[in-house]
């Protein structure tokens, strides 16, 4: 333990100020022990209150941590591998720069309007995972809106990826592509929503469907293209799987109008 001594004091006023500022550390002990106490007699008289009402009673909750790729559109293909797409043109800027690396695959709608999708691993990834990533891309672009049921996907390596032309940068949410493209032809739009472990989680069709075979999404809920709007959509999601953040889920939904199946 270190302490200060004031050398122009002397030995008895130092020790004077220790104990003055021992007694002030103390009072304030006994304050945050006081609150805590006021607190716990709250809370029971609370319990009991409610429990004598007949009312139910439930336990605070508590806030999951998030991971860093909750802040886009995410999911993990049926073969594990972790796929991020841009909420916005902002967004497809920050994927393109820092997380699109060499060895991943860059996916995109052809389409004017659309989330960039990275899938980590994207080039030794098997084809299904692939076919997962193309849906997830379709699925967030502007083909939902347009009420489209399918829509051409392409995807491109690191490389064949660039911001910069001979004229300079290019605006924000555009790219430079270069090189063969590897087309995925009229790939049909379609998610699918559940809940692990209380978080909701919003998923390809292609992912679900094996997801739900192996016993991991039991209860799901098919999204495709309808008449209901966004936020009916979502409360119909919130009623189904006893999700009740309906922020969370209206951001997680891309936008358009949706049609919803419950399994």
């Amino acid at each position: 333990m270190e302490i200060k001594i004031d050398f122009t004091k002397s030995p008895q006023e130092n020790a004077g100020d220790y104990y003055t500022k021992a007694k002030k550390l103390e009072q304030k002990r006994l304050g945050i022990e006081k609150t805590i106490a006021d607190l716990e007699a709250k809370l029971e008289k609370s319990i009991l209150t409610a429990t004598a009402s007949g009312k139910a009673v439930t336990a605070p909750s508590i806030r999951q941590k998030k991971e860093w790729y909750e802040k886009f559109h995410w999911f993990f293909t049926s073969s594990g591998a972790l796929a991020i797409g841009g909420r916005d043109a902002q967004q497809n800027e920050v994927l393109n720069s820092k997380y699109f690396d060499e060895g991943d695959l860059f996916f995109h709608a052809d389409i004017f309007g659309a989330s960039v999708v990275v899938l980590k691993g994207g080039v030794s990834a098997s084809d299904t995972a692939k076919l997962e990533a193309a849906q997830f891309a379709a699925s967030y672009s502007s083909a939902w809106k347009a009420g489209l049921s399918s829509v051409d996907v392409y995807a491109m390596r690191r490389g064949q990826v660039s911001k910069s032309t001979s004229k300079g940068s290019l605006g924000t949410g555009s790219f430079l592509l270069s090189g063969e493209r590897e087309w995925y032809r009229g790939t049909e739009l379609g998610l699918a929503a559940f809940s692990e472990g209380g978080k909701l989680k919003v998923v390809p069709m292609l992912t679900v469907e094996k997801l739900h075979a192996s016993g991991i999404a039991s209860k799901f809920v098919e999204l495709g293209i309808g008449k209901e709007k966004k936020s009916d959509a979502a409360k119909r999601i919130s009623k189904a799987l006893g999700v009740d953040d309906l922020d969370s889920i209206i951001q997680q939904l891309p936008a358009g109008e949706f049609s919803v199946i419950v399994h």
